[in-house]
């Protein structure tokens, strides 16, 4: 009895047709990128002060700065409060300059923004003094639908199949980022933001399953890397973008809408041969065999397709991952490996506007320098290892981010210097910590509402 693994390798390893393949999924990629960081272009800070207009009426012939004087108060520095002003009071202007006023309040009527800045999202819903956590907060919430997802995209793409569950991802990563754009209120615009989340780990966790599954195992972590140097070309289209487009619902659209130039994938994109195995399908997997050793001039041994039955299944799930003592072991290190290189990577990458530097060139660089980054990994993987090469990439990038803290914040090019290494660092980390799951960890662990499963590797 045959495998797909035994004829994928008769086939090609890594032909034109998982070429293609790999090309399919990397397109689908840089839009990811860009609604991972795009809101960081969309809060950036603004002038502003509390809208004093209830003053108007009673200083018609004062000049804008005369008006501010006398309803806003002065920080030490001497510039206007940007969060508090003087209480309205019933007086007359003569009344008002004599006595002056003392007593503050915070803003009754909203702010003012500089008239000649592109509405931001800042600038739309207000997002500051009290409300300014709700950016962090709606980062968060999306951070939340990327969990979400990736819990309930695993179990779709386990039972319905790659292909579907990744077009499924990216209609809704593109229905809802393009509704973004158009969100009336902050809340609608928190939800929206919430299930793109969602949708962006269904198109990774979909995308990637479905290329590693149609290439030899040798060439997984090239398929893993080349997607993830995909991520980071996206990384510089945002920042291309954000400079072009100002307002932030027009960056909102043109970053989300051409995610439907490729509804073309109904037609071209296959469906994973090893998961049709798995599910019984052996005649559809055939024939998906069969058309990639046409595409990669390859013939297949009409013996190994027709030895090729349905894997040997068992009931498995999350828990297998602790029953044995060595995967307990592999699981909690790795999920230590996990938590510090994605705290380092995204704490640098969603700081980008913090050292000092301009944000839209630091954004450039900072997805300039991830490419090779990601793709040194290919070769440094397979000369040092996967163990030297991870544990050498934390021990640098965090050096690097532990310097970033003592460096004087008046040496902006200094920080960006050191914030730049160290994503450059991170990011191969981030992909190394891919391939090493993807090797370690048996396909079969998923968490999922149970279903037949292939035997697991340490059983077997």
């Amino acid at each position: 009895m045959s495998d797909t693994g035994e004829i994928i390798k008769t086939l090609g390893d890594f032909g034109r047709f998982q070429w293609r393949l790999l090309v399919l999924v990397t397109l689908a990629t840089p839009s990811l990128a860009f609604h991972m960081f795009s809101q960081l272009f969309m809060v950036l800070e603004e002038p502003h002060h509390c809208n004093t207009s209830w003053f108007n009426a009673i200083g018609l012939n004062l000049t804008e700065e005369e008006r501010l004087n006398l309803t806003l108060p002065k920080k030490p520095d001497g510039t206007f409060e940007e969060c508090l002003m003087y209480t309205p009071v019933d007086w007359d202007l003569d009344a008002i300059l004599q006595y002056g006023l003392n007593s503050t309040e915070k803003c009754r009527r909203g702010w003012v923004y500089p008239s000649n800045q592109e509405p931001s999202l800042l600038t739309q819903f207000d997002l500051v003094c009290d409300w300014e956590d709700l950016n962090d907060i709606s980062q968060s919430i999306y951070m939340l639908g990327l969990l979400a997802g990736a819990l309930v995209s695993g179990l779709l793409s386990d039972r319905f199949g790659r292909r579907p569950s990744l077009l499924l991802s990216m209609l809704i990563e593109g229905v809802f980022g393009v509704a973004t754009a158009f969100a009336p209120n902050f809340h609608l615009y928190i939800a929206f933001r919430f299930l793109v989340g969602a949708s962006v780990s269904g198109v990774v966790i979909s995308s990637l399953a479905l290329a590693t599954e149609w290439v030899g195992i040798v060439y997984r972590p090239h398929t893993v890397i080349f997607s993830h140097a995909a991520f980071s070309v996206g990384q510089m289209i945002l920042a291309g973008l954000a400079y072009a487009f100002r307002d932030w619902r027009t960056l909102q659209l043109a970053g989300s809408a051409p995610v439907f130039a490729l509804f073309f994938y109904l037609w071209i994109l296959p469906e994973s041969a090893r998961w049709l195995v798995t599910k019984g399908k052996t005649e559809e997997a055939k024939k998906l065999l069969q058309k990639a050793s046409s595409v990669n001039k390859r013939a297949i041994p009409l013996k190994l397709l027709d030895e090729l039955k349905p894997e040997k299944t068992v009931s498995a799930g999350i828990w297998e991952l602790f029953r044995n003592p060595h995967m307990g072991k592999v699981t909690f290190v790795l999920s230590a490996v996990w938590f510090v290189s994605s705290l380092a990577y995204y704490g640098l990458s969603l700081n980008v506007g913090g050292f000092g530097f301009d944000i839209y060139l630091t954004q450039a660089i900072f997805g300039a320098v991830e490419i090779p980054g990601r793709l040194s990994c290919i070769f440094l993987v397979q000369w040092l290892g996967r163990k030297k090469c991870q544990s050498s990439a934390l021990l640098l990038g965090g050096a690097c981010c532990l310097l970033i803290a003592v460096i004087p914040k008046d040496l902006p090019i200094l920080v960006t210097v050191f914030a730049t290494t160290g994503k450059f660092i991170m990011s191969g980390s981030l992909s190394i910590s891919y391939v090493y799951s993807a090797e370690l960890f048996p396909t079969i662990v998923r968490l999922e509402w149970g279903g037949a499963r292939r035997q697991p590797d340490w059983q077997a």
